[in-house]
């Protein structure tokens, strides 16, 4: 059973309240139901406590946002971190650090400024930012599958200007799904037609989630030919030397964790709340949208670890950062911009 007083204020994480007129509902509000929408934070008492779910996902905000903004330093500090796939992994993080804030913003909403325009805000950068994020999932698993499938070529054609110019298309479309809560796209006056997440409507919910289950099928087929080609690159060079090395081996078994863990990580956070945003509406239980919610966030604290903390390029940085020093074990061989 829920704490009560934070059933009341669990309806508003992404919600807009049932007054569109900017005046306080007037008619009664029952504690005990899970799926009153009237309440704001007027209609709490001094001496109740704040939701604990909110709670939660403003400190996972502020965590997504500081780690991924040491992400963005190191990259931006670091000349030799220019590389398409550097510049990806930037986008990633800057899109990760948006939707820390965007919770951030979100947990002053609820209980600071709740407004039409606030909440409809607050909603818009949390849809741009994630969507950002997927998006950056997915142009980084485009430019591995390229840089094994067109090794040769890579390098000439994926060039700077070439990324520049594919990461500000990917962000005006990710800046225009964060603008529809604004415009219009939204179940403020209407509130049956509201998603699990309101003011998202219906409608749009589950066109997200179908977009993103799209997304993931493709991201699992990249990476299975991924895998596809990792495999056949050892064979030739088993055929070569008339036996598999030894450094070979172990490195194509480090690339298939590495993709397993980040199909694997992608899935378990996302899948479930994409799944549940199709068959479920704004009557359902909040908890169960909050349970579903904070896996989601989770991602985006997991990001800077597997994309940039484990890459030895930025682990260098890193240390030459903190410490002026390159640990002996980052000078013992070359490196590629795509070693994760």
């Amino acid at each position: 059973m829920l704490h009560q007083p934070a059933a009341a204020a669990m309806d508003q994480l992404l919600y807009f309240h049932n007054a569109s007129s900017g005046r306080m509902s007037q008619h009664h509000y029952d504690p005990w139901d899970t799926n009153t929408s009237t309440v704001t934070t007027s209609d709490l008492s001094p001496d109740e406590t704040v939701n604990p779910w909110d709670i939660i996902l403003c400190v996972t905000g502020t965590i997504m946002a500081c780690e991924n903004a040491i992400v963005i330093a190191i990259l931006f500090y670091t000349p030799t971190l220019r590389a398409p796939m550097f510049i990806l992994i930037g986008s990633l993080a800057l899109a990760d650090l948006f939707a820390g804030v965007g919770l951030i913003v979100n947990f002053v909403v609820l209980y600071v400024f709740n407004s039409e325009v606030a909440t409809l805000s607050s909603a818009g950068l949390l849809l741009a930012a994630f969507s950002a994020s997927v998006c950056s999932l997915l142009a980084i698993t485009v430019d591995r599958y390229l840089s094994l499938y067109n090794a040769l070529t890579y390098h000439t054609e994926r060039t700077l200007t070439f990324t520049y110019i594919m990461l500000i298309l990917l962000w005006a479309l990710c800046i225009c799904i964060g603008l529809l809560p604004i415009m219009g796209w939204n179940c403020v006056r209407e509130q049956s037609s509201c998603s699990v997440l309101r003011p998202v409507t219906k409608n749009n919910a589950a066109v997200l989630a179908v977009t993103f289950l799209l997304l993931f099928a493709l991201m699992m087929q990249l990476y299975l030919q991924i895998c596809r080609i990792a495999f056949r690159h050892a064979q030739q060079i088993a055929v070569q030397h008339q036996f598999m090395a030894t450094s070979q081996a172990s490195s194509t078994r480090k690339g298939v964790s590495t993709l397993s863990l980040i199909l694997g990580t992608f899935a378990l956070c996302w899948i479930p709340f994409a799944v549940y945003s199709l068959v479920a509406d704004s009557s359902y239980p909040m908890i169960y949208t909050y349970s579903l919610v904070l896996p989601a966030t989770f991602n985006s604290v997991i990001n800077p670890i597997i994309y940039a903390f484990r890459n030895p390029d930025i682990q260098k940085s890193l240390w030459l950062a903190c410490c002026g020093c390159i640990p002996p074990r980052f000078l013992s061989g070359p490196r590629t911009s795509s070693d994760v």
